[in-house]
């Protein structure tokens, strides 16, 4: 599939013309190995490194729609691997801070590589399953690799606003839960695969 194939079939899924729009001008293939450039536009996950993945572009952009991102929020990513979700978002809302978590050390250091046009973006190489304190509370947090249960998306609840929403994978299920004045409101959208949260130092 080429990226004008792929465009088209992400509008026909009904996404906003902004979600798109970013797909249209982050470049897929700056974020995947050499070896699967020509795969850069097919809607599929692909292999980066180490376990970690790439996830299909029409989840991605579920992923997105789910979370809502608006102009100038600080949104986290966990498990941002090579740092095209951060592109993103970061296209999406142009201003606003945005930090990513990335377990692998070396994805880490190539995504800050990839990204260092983006002023906007910070990247930490360690374990995401405990969030990122230090600029909490953020407005979005989107989680892009599958918890075990839902004891790691509760705890993630503690460093999200109010009225902010956490996109987060468990198992074979995409979970958006809005933490509205103090209370959850939890929507299970299932039938996802992604690779586990890696967890640990």
């Amino acid at each position: 599939m080429d990226k004008g194939a792929l465009l088209n079939s992400l509008k026909k899924q009904g996404f906003s013309d902004e979600i798109i729009s970013a797909f249209e001008k982050v470049k897929r293939e700056t974020f995947v190995p050499n070896n699967l450039i020509g795969y850069s536009y097919d809607d599929v996950s692909l292999p980066v490194e180490q376990g970690s993945t790439l996830s299909q572009p029409s989840t991605i952009a579920l992923m997105l729609k789910l979370l809502e991102p608006k102009q100038n929020q600080k949104i986290l990513e966990i498990g941002s691997g090579s740092g095209y979700v951060l592109a993103l978002i970061s296209e999406i809302i142009k201003n606003g801070e945005i930090y990513g978590i990335e377990i692998n050390k070396n994805l880490a250091i190539k995504s800050k590589s990839l990204l260092s046009n983006n002023s906007n973006i910070d990247i930490f190489s360690k374990s995401g399953e405990i969030g990122l304190s230090d600029f909490a509370p953020y407005d979005r947090i989107i989680v892009s690799a599958s918890c075990p249960d839902m004891r790691i998306p509760f705890n993630l609840l503690e460093q999200l606003s109010d009225n902010g929403i956490l996109v987060v994978p468990v198992k074979q299920s995409l979970f958006q839960i809005k933490k509205l004045d103090g209370k959850t409101e939890i929507k299970e959208f299932p039938g996802f695969s992604f690779v586990d949260l890696k967890t640990g130092d």
